[in-house]
């Protein structure tokens, strides 16, 4: 599985303990979109964008974004058409971003949780999966065409 990640300034200590973590893993390549490809950092609502153009282009199957809170970048992210966003703060939740929500980025804040937590939330993302079969299947495609309502042609 492809993830891109990214952070601002207040959650870059934060994404790199989960960068450690995903470097562990065998069937995982990651890519840091943290900076902009001249090398600046830019705003949370920019490192959002970024991870989240490069999830629905689908050069990622995912992405993980971490600032202070993981209010402002799921804020962001969830403002580009397509992408699901939660913000995750507890293995229960992540979980469900998964498999009833069908997010494909989750975002955490550094100044909320500490990093075992983080890479423990990051296990159970990437071990939930979504059933397009299931119940929660209906919910996902009502947001899916809210969004389609409020978006501009893509």
């Amino acid at each position: 599985m492809k993830i891109a990640l990214g952070a601002d300034s207040a959650g870059k200590p934060l994404l790199d303990v989960v960068i450690a973590h995903l470097k562990s893993k065998t069937d995982v390549s990651i890519a840091d979109l943290s900076n902009a490809p001249g090398g600046e950092a830019g705003y949370y609502a920019d490192v959002a964008e970024r991870v989240a153009l490069a999830v629905r282009g689908g050069d990622f199957q995912r992405g993980i974004l971490c600032c202070g809170t993981g209010i402002g970048v799921a804020m962001s992210a969830n403002k580009v058409p397509g992408i699901r966003a939660a913000q995750t703060h507890d293995t229960y939740s992540a979980e469900r971003a998964a498999k009833s929500n069908n997010a494909q980025i989750i975002t955490m804040g550094a100044r909320v949780i500490g990093p075992e937590l983080a890479k423990s939330i990051v296990d159970a993302w990437l071990a939930s999966e979504f059933d397009p079969k299931s119940h929660s299947a209906a919910n996902v495609d009502a947001v899916d065409r809210l969004d389609a309502k409020y978006s501009p042609a893509r």
